[in-house]
């Protein structure tokens, strides 16, 4: 059974003149598509100046996958902060493909935020093409009222967190992949169009989760679309193979089941932990309570489609109420709601047969099915209201509403005016809100100050301004805004935790903490500024005690294991430092402390073998602060000077030079090298001469050597081969290298032996002579002269391998 064409779209009349111009523009498809894409870019220019805020620092600058920190595999099996699906506290948002585009971004242009917010503009406008392109092709709208729908889609202030923020992304490039699909599917005639759009649908869920609701859509709207050819063919037959409704129902309902399985099996056995700060309905014991308050969250996020004009970032604790009573009259809106959508609904099923009303269909699919999952009904989530998960459902919402403006429009020209002009009123107002509202998202500081404007009474945005203000060390302030929040919500653990860390100076510091853990037994953040304060309190048992506990909870926690070095004793702590290198094998600091460690205990050769891979490491992380590599190098130093190994000390430092880095820094490695290596060869060259054998006398005093040139040439050594250089230092010297002499000076029993490989100096302050034991006189011991034995000094036991650092 093959599925009803698609009738083609109809144009107004030529008597209409309004209509002329928009026909004009649209007998071109792409111009529409340029058109919307343009204005949606232009709406959000402004945020192309905008830093990392709010979730894109956890999300994007502290996340090793982002930063390629960890492998490209490593993406596919964590989350979407960078925890493994496997921990137990994982977030569960599997979501690879935002990851790998962030990952891009970082590899071709690092953290310059202006790229990373241009890439999320572009996208949006993307999404804003193929919204005119769903409308027209899908939803049956006229092509001007299609680009009309595209345009107020563009600059929709309920977007800005989306675009805006760098993390929002991930709902932008879901909604590309989900109108892709969702076109492939019902807007062209392809042989595998079915499999083609059940790919786009995957890569919508890994982008994120709520893209898989793209096949339930397609699906349902399907069975819409071909329910008149349905309901008159009674002998219709189920067939796999080919282009028939029941085929193309069957694969998708195989497909979702499969992807679903998949999405479920990555829980990996355990679901998202969330709290009562995170979700206060979720958690309340009375189900009337959540049923109420739920359905009023949908309503009220209906409402901020209509009308976006209270925006926050945050929503949580506070910021809506719990409904705790059937007289609550918020009631009344959500009864409101539920009206509206039962009356839409009815008219749609109503027209089932004769299907006049397209439009209205896709809208409200497009509005209700992808809300499903953050709508708290199906699964619990981690938030109460979320502007970025209506990023989807604002499709929805604006085909419902141009499809009225359509309707009006051709009921008579008598309004038309008022119905342009309102329509022109609407995409001036959401494009300036949007403009505004970017503006909040430039910075972390504009963005908590707008939103505490608007939400004074929720607790989490005093605690995040606070967190800011003691970042900027407004420590009063801070204080002060914790405080506030801990009167809107008491049992606020982290903020009890982080006021007790400004509040050490007045002992009020163990009572926070302490109300910390009363609110949360597992707050490891509590239990390790707990431990800190006993360690310098001298309470070691205690301390040790909140350590364990901290690490039994959060067993990766780097910094409360240096924490337990510092109270465990020396001799056990070997195990801890094996612990830290293989949580961070890549941190420099902890090799340094196993290096002094080593040190500690008198194993030189080690700990400088921990030094230099402490050094590697540094050097090739940080080639541009080269002072991080200085405190293993400067105990490496030590350690050979200390050893004696002055060679390798000057072989170390001259690669160290050699390593990379700015100028500056190769000049003052160059400097500190070349200081090492004068130092070196004086020594040396001291240590030369005080070895070196003197000709000097054993009979006689030096005072009493008076020979003259004369007497020097009547000696009968002239008549052997003789070279008598002078070298000049600080005076002249003589080197007598004559071998007959030397003989003669040996036979005649001189206490001094010449080797025949040594040259003799003598200093040439004194007149070349021959002594008495030349001359055959008797060699008589002078008390003056007596040589004193030079011991030669010990050397040192080569331990390590002449290559100390390898050069990245």
């Amino acid at each position: 059974m093959r599925r009803r064409p698609l009738p083609s779209v109809r144009e107004e009349g030529q008597s209409n003149p309004t209509c002329h111009t928009w026909r004009s523009l649209c007998e071109n498809e792409w111009a529409i598509y340029a058109l919307v894409a343009s204005v949606g870019a232009l709406t959000y220019a402004n945020s192309l100046n905008g830093e990392f805020v709010h979730d894109d620092i956890p999300a994007i600058v502290t996340n090793g996958d982002v930063t390629g920190e960890n492998s490209v595999l490593r993406v596919f099996k964590n989350d979407f902060w960078g925890t493994p699906m496997s921990d137990p506290n994982s977030h569960k948002s599997y979501r690879p493909l935002t990851t790998l585009s962030f990952r891009l971004n970082y590899t071709l242009c690092g953290v310059t935020a202006w790229w990373w917010h241009a890439c999320n503009v572009c996208l949006h406008a993307a999404c804003c093409a193929l919204v005119a392109r769903t409308g027209a092709a899908v939803a049956r709208l006229q092509r001007p009222f299609a680009a009309l729908a595209a345009l107020l889609f563009a600059v929709h202030p309920v977007h800005t967190e989306a675009v805006a923020g760098v993390v929002g992304r991930a709902d932008v490039l879901a909604c590309v992949f989900f109108l892709s699909s969702l076109l492939l599917y019902h807007g062209s005639s392809g042989r595998h169009r079915v499999w083609s759009s059940v790919v786009l649908a995957a890569l919508s869920m890994l982008a994120k989760e709520t893209g898989l609701t793209v096949l339930l859509f397609n699906i349902a709207f399907d069975l819409h679309r071909c329910w008149g050819t349905i309901t008159k063919s009674s002998a219709t037959k189920w067939r796999w193979k080919g282009d028939n409704v029941w085929s193309r129902v069957g694969k998708g309902l195989g497909a979702l089941t499969l992807l679903v399985a998949v999405r479920l099996a990555l829980l990996q056995g355990s679901l998202p932990a969330f709290s009562p700060q995170d979700n206060p309905p979720a958690f309340h014991p009375s189900f009337a309570v959540r049923i109420m308050t739920f359905c009023y969250l949908a309503a009220f996020n209906w409402w901020l489609l209509l009308c976006p004009w209270t925006l926050s970032h945050d929503w949580q604790m506070g910021s809506v109420p719990l409904i705790t009573s059937g007289w609550d009259p918020r009631n009344l809106v959500t009864c409101a709601a539920i009206i509206t959508l039962v009356a839409l609904s009815y008219r749609c099923i109503v027209d089932l047969e004769l299907q006049r009303h397209t439009p209205l269909v896709v809208g409200l699919m497009l509005l209700v099915i992808p809300y499903l999952p953050a709508s708290n009904l199906l699964v619990t989530v981690g938030f109460v209201v979320a502007e970025r998960v209506l990023y989807i459902p604002s499709v929805g919402s604006v085909l419902i509403t141009v499809y009225g403006v359509q309707l009006m429009w051709k009921r008579g020209s008598g309004g038309r005016r008022m119905l342009v002009l309102g329509i022109a009123v609407l995409v001036a107002s959401g494009a300036a809100r949007s403009y505004l509202r970017n503006r909040d998202w430039r910075t972390r500081e504009t963005l908590l100050r707008a939103d505490l404007a608007v939400l004074p009474h929720n607790a989490k945005l005093h605690y995040n301004f606070a967190n800011f203000l003691k970042d900027v060390e407004q420590q009063e302030n801070a204080i002060r805004h914790y405080k506030e929040a801990l009167k809107l919500w008491p049992s606020y653990a982290s903020a009890h935790n982080n006021l007790g860390t400004l509040v050490l100076a007045s002992g009020r510091a163990e009572h926070h903490f302490l109300q910390a853990l009363k609110y949360n037994r597992d707050h490891v953040n509590a239990h390790y500024n707990l431990a800190k304060l006993y360690r310098k309190k001298n309470r070691i048992a205690e301390s040790l005690k909140m350590l364990e506990r901290c690490i039994s909870l959060e067993p990766r926690f780097v910094q409360a294991h240096l924490e337990l070095l510092l109270v465990t004793p020396e001799e056990e702590r070997r195990g801890i430092l094996e612990r830290l290198l293989e949580l961070e094998p890549r941190n420099w600091e902890h090799y340094h402390l196993y290096g002094n460690w080593y040190k500690g205990r008198g194993l030189w050769p080690l700990s400088l073998q921990y030094y230099l891979k402490s050094i590697r490491i540094s050097l090739k992380q940080i080639r541009e602060n080269e002072r991080s590599a200085l405190p293993p190098l400067r105990a490496a130093c030590l350690v050979l000077r200390s050893a004696g190994q002055r060679a390798r000390l000057l072989q170390l430092l001259t690669r160290w030079q050699g390593a990379g880095g700015g100028a500056a820094a190769a000049a003052r490695r160059r400097a500190a090298a070349a200081a090492w290596r004068l130092r070196s060869e004086l020594a040396g060259r001291a240590a030369k001469y005080a070895r070196a054998p003197l000709v000097t006398s054993t009979c006689l005093h030096h005072s009493q050597l008076e020979v003259t040139p004369e007497a020097y040439k009547q000696n009968n050594v002239r008549q052997n081969t003789r070279t008598i250089s002078y070298k000049v230092h600080s005076a002249p010297v003589v080197r007598v290298t004559d071998k007959k002499l030397e003989n003669k000076v040996l036979s005649n029993g001189c206490q001094k032996n010449f080797n025949s490989n040594k040259k003799l100096s003598i200093s040439a302050q004194y007149k070349p002579i021959h002594n008495k034991s030349e001359s055959g006189l008797k060699q008589k011991s002078c008390p003056l002269h007596k040589k004193k034995k030079i011991k030669e000094p010990e050397s040192f036991t080569s331990f390590m391998s002449d290559h100390l650092i390898k050069t990245y």
